[in-house]
């Protein structure tokens, strides 16, 4: 009788757990518009009021959101979108328009929303296809739509100029990654969206998303003109006391969780872990490295990624480990699969680098002094051909852990090509602590600083 009843028990925590899973790696991956915001409900209000004129009252707007990336622009953006289409007087006239092509809503007239990424849309060119394939006029003149720039463009400009206020569908223009369309030639595309939001014609509003502060500076004088100069800064100014509210808020079971009791079980052990001293430690590290919530959201998966039927609940030993993970030099890890032989070039390079004081050295000197080492070590080190040793000093090439100073040429012997070593000694001497079985006489040449002479 126990072990039936301790086998449901296993199964309702299983359960439980992976329903927790679910919820909390959808918060911290899917960066959905349920989440709340944090120290940005001004700029929230403002960036409404600005959506709610354009679709209600039929005014042209264009602003920009401006801040750091991770700061929550895309977030802010989502959220108030979301609270647009729940708004009685909105929701029957909202189509939502996306770069997948997923729509939603099914009337005539409505509000379109244009998402293009500055790293996508390279040009204006292909910028302007996407616009007119999510506007769906790609086959209301055949082929002719996607001919010449100019044509698709002046195509565009009459279909947009034919309405006006009262009749005709707001369209919403999201630009991501602004700053890189502000470096498309003659600034073609910008100076035609900011001219049409300016005059009385389709209301349409342009949102701009950047982190770069100086953007004004990079707009033409033609554009900047035309542009309503409203501009939304969001930045990471919350303190540590909200950092720790955050981290709670982030980690806490919603009220709708269908296991109550286990629900109150997590959400205390998350006011527990918040009031820790470790775990105290742990976030205020972090947080003096960076504000990035994105950085927050990094280090909880790595935690949760740990909860098991076992371990149902987080522990401060988790939160420590995440925290090494994230900050684990990707560069010693590199070092951790080479071969021993490998290990060894590396080392020959420290101690190039060591001598000359940083200046760069080509495989020749590499080589050589390999060899030196090989000479005093002939017992217990084999010596490797050299062309076996140009293999092995091309793959750390490959894994960028050695560049080099100038553009071989034709010409240049690969051996005299001049490199320079990407690791520092601390980096190096790391990774060898790490590294499974060195020999003990390769980890004594790391640390001897006259193995040359």
């Amino acid at each position: 009788m126990s072990k039936r009843k301790s086998k449901e028990s296993s199964g309702a925590n299983g359960e439980c757990v992976s329903q927790v899973q679910k919820i909390l790696r959808e918060r911290f991956c899917h960066r959905s518009a349920t989440g709340k915001l944090f120290g940005i409900e001004r700029q929230h209000r403002h960036l409404l009021e600005l959506l709610k004129r354009t679709t209600v009252h039929g005014e042209s707007n264009s602003a920009l959101i401006i801040g750091p990336r991770g700061s929550g622009k895309t977030a802010l953006l989502n959220h108030v979108l979301k609270e647009l289409t729940e708004m009685k007087q909105v929701k029957e006239n909202l189509l939502e328009v996306h770069l997948n092509g997923k729509v939603k809503g099914n009337c005539q007239f409505f509000m379109k929303n244009h998402f293009l990424s500055g790293l996508l849309q390279t040009n204006d060119k292909v910028a302007l296809k996407e616009i007119t394939r999510q506007l769906h006029l790609e086959n209301v003149v055949g082929d002719k739509v996607f001919g010449s720039f100019a044509e698709n463009l002046a195509f565009l400009l009459e279909a947009l100029r034919k309405g006006d206020r009262t009749s005709s569908c707001p369209i919403l223009f999201v630009l991501d990654e602004f700053d890189l369309f502000v470096h498309h030639k003659n600034q073609t595309l910008l100076y035609n969206l900011f001219d049409i939001s300016q005059s009385a014609q389709t209301p349409i509003t342009v949102i701009g998303l950047t982190c770069r502060q100086d953007i004004l500076e990079l707009l033409e004088k033609r554009v900047k003109s035309r542009f309503s100069h409203r501009q939304i800064y969001l930045m990471n100014s919350f303190d540590f006391k909200q950092y720790i509210r955050i981290f709670k808020e982030q980690l806490s079971l919603p009220a709708e969780f269908p296991d109550k009791s286990f629900a109150q079980k997590w959400n205390n052990n998350i006011q527990h872990l918040s009031e820790d001293k470790t775990v105290k430690d742990v976030l205020q590290n972090l947080f003096h490295y960076t504000k990035d919530l994105r950085s927050l959201h990094l280090l909880l998966m790595l935690a949760v990624s740990n909860v098991t039927v076992r371990h149902p609940l987080i522990a401060a030993s988790d939160l420590q480990e995440a925290s090494k993970q994230i900050r684990m030099d990707s560069k010693a890890n590199i070092v951790h699969g080479l071969s021993v032989l490998e290990i060894c070039l590396i080392i020959a390079m420290k101690h190039l680098n060591d001598v000359y004081e940083g200046e760069p050295f080509n495989f020749q000197m590499v080589y050589n002094e390999f060899q030196k080492f090989i000479q005093r070590k002939a017992h217990c080190m084999y010596n490797f051909e050299k062309p076996v040793v140009m293999k092995a000093f091309e793959h750390l090439l490959q894994l960028e852990l050695v560049k080099p100073i100038e553009r071989p040429s034709v010409r240049a012997q690969r051996e005299y090509l001049l490199m320079k070593l990407l690791l520092d000694n601390n980096q190096i001497m790391d990774a060898l602590q790490a590294y499974p079985n060195c020999p003990t006489d390769v980890k004594q040449w790391a640390a001897s600083s006259l193995s040359w002479l």
